[in-house]
């Protein structure tokens, strides 16, 4: 596990750090104020030696060390646990990469536990100490500055995602080869945006009701805003969602009327072929009626009575003549010709 900062603050002002989480949990509760302790990468025995400390839930102890959660909310007692996912866009390969942040939230203290930077709490900590007024709302004016700075954090992958719709419906109408790809892997990539942001209305709206509870009406206040932009995230990623499922639908469409293209070309030059094989067989049988005969009368039999006649050799060219005639006539009324 690494500290990333231990803070102690009284009204506000910051008045220790780099403390040991025991020192500032301890000096936090002799001087009345409230100690902020940020971990990365917390182990189990670590975190539990500071669940000790502050009589954390071992459900929300448990919930933290497993990792892979929902954002969510949970009170157990005076201690409320919250998870945040903090969400990055990478442009380049068109991918959404969430993290999480599990916060514990008590009267006069707040631990934040993160597995990476995707937020920065030591941003938001200078934030906050330039304004005291926020911090010296207590542990609640923390978590409204973090649920700020995560919802911050969604505006440009929405930026991002929104770009690469656009994109995308460029390309529906310009065959690019790998656009089925590239809605499948985008649509991927918002079903995760939607699993880290569809609850996080819920739990700012919790907060809130917390806050009204405890009687801090300034701290519900400002969550309250808070919770109409996480509702605007929401409903415009679900849009994105509904707008790349309409482009696969558009997409298949424009697939199938060129597939029908296709098929009606290949059927009319089926067609084409078809006339010109009838063509050129009624031709052929056309003609094999004159070589027929004159093949019969070209076997130089001796004993052919039709030699001797006077009209033999008439008679065979009318033979021939009449074969074709007929044949030619017959296949004219059947459209061969």
């Amino acid at each position: 596990m690494t500290v990333i900062d231990s803070g102690v603050y009284v009204d506000g002002v910051r008045i220790a750090s780099g403390d040991a989480p025991s020192d500032a949990i301890a000096r936090a509760r002799t001087n009345g104020g409230m100690a902020w302790i940020g971990l990365r990468r917390a182990d189990g025995d670590e975190l539990r030696v500071i669940a000790d400390l502050l009589g954390l839930h071992p459900l929300a102890v448990q919930g933290s060390l497993a990792g892979h959660q929902r954002a969510k909310i949970e009170h157990f007692g005076k201690t409320v646990f919250v998870v945040l996912h903090p969400a990055t866009y990478i442009d380049e390969t068109e991918r959404v990469e969430s993290s999480e942040v599990d916060v514990f939230v008590g009267p006069d203290y707040i631990v934040t536990v993160q597995d990476d930077d995707d937020i920065d709490t030591d941003a938001v900590r200078q934030r906050l100490e330039a304004h005291p007024e926020v911090l010296a709302r207590g542990p609640y004016g923390v978590v409204w500055a973090l649920v700020e700075e995560v919802l911050s954090g969604y505006r440009p992958v929405a930026d991002g995602v929104e770009n690469d719709i656009d994109e995308i419906e460029e390309e529906l109408f310009s065959d690019h080869p790998h656009v089925t790809r590239r809605i499948f892997d985008l649509q991927r990539e918002v079903i995760d945006l939607q699993h880290a942001t569809s609850a996080l209305p819920d739990v700012i709206r919790r907060l809130e009701e917390t806050l009204t509870a405890q009687g801090k009406s300034a701290g519900s206040a400002a969550l309250r805003a808070s919770s109409d932009r996480a509702q605007h995230v929401v409903e415009r990623i679900d849009g994105f969602r509904h707008t790349l499922d309409a482009a696969l639908t558009v997409h298949a469409t424009l697939i199938e009327q060129q597939n029908n293209v296709a098929m009606r070309r290949m059927s009319e030059q089926g067609l084409a072929q078809n006339d010109q094989v009838k063509k050129i067989s009624a031709w052929a049988a056309i003609g094999f009626a004159p070589t027929l005969v004159g093949t019969v009368y070209g076997m130089n039999f001796r004993y052919m009575p039709e030699l001797d006649w006077v009209w033999g050799y008439p008679m065979a060219l009318g033979l021939m003549a009449a074969v074709s005639g007929a044949l030619y006539v017959l296949f004219r009324r059947q459209g061969w010709l």
